[in-house]
């Protein structure tokens, strides 16, 4: 199983970003995705899940601003971001449970900053 994490940058206060997760190797439509972020000097916590149904749960820090989603046909899974705060400043991790384990990509730097 590899998953294949994109799209991080340094972007402006109020900037968006895409964040996408390609999965390799599992049957991916019938997993649930989610997103974590670990800042400098913090514990990484979970920001967004979406299940095989298309159900999604968000961290109360980003509800209203970030948006997971998936396309079962590409394997993707997708967080996008929208009004970004200098806290969201980390680097964020696509996972999913699978196969009684969890996997996780490489990480993306996401950097907000003025």
């Amino acid at each position: 199983v590899q998953l294949q994490a994109s799209g991080g940058g340094l972007v402006q206060p109020g900037g968006s970003l895409r964040l996408s997760c390609k999965a390799v190797g599992i049957n991916f439509k019938l997993h649930a995705m989610n997103w974590y972020r670990q800042a400098p000097g913090k514990q990484r916590e979970l920001v967004a899940t979406i299940t095989s149904d298309g159900s999604t749960d968000y961290a109360d820090s980003v509800k209203g601003r970030f948006t997971i989603s998936r396309d079962n046909v590409q394997r993707m899974a997708y967080l996008s971001m929208n009004s970004l705060k200098l806290e969201d400043t980390a680097v964020y991790y696509c996972n999913t449970p699978a196969r009684g384990s969890y996997f996780w990509g490489q990480g993306t730097q996401v950097t907000v900053s003025s």
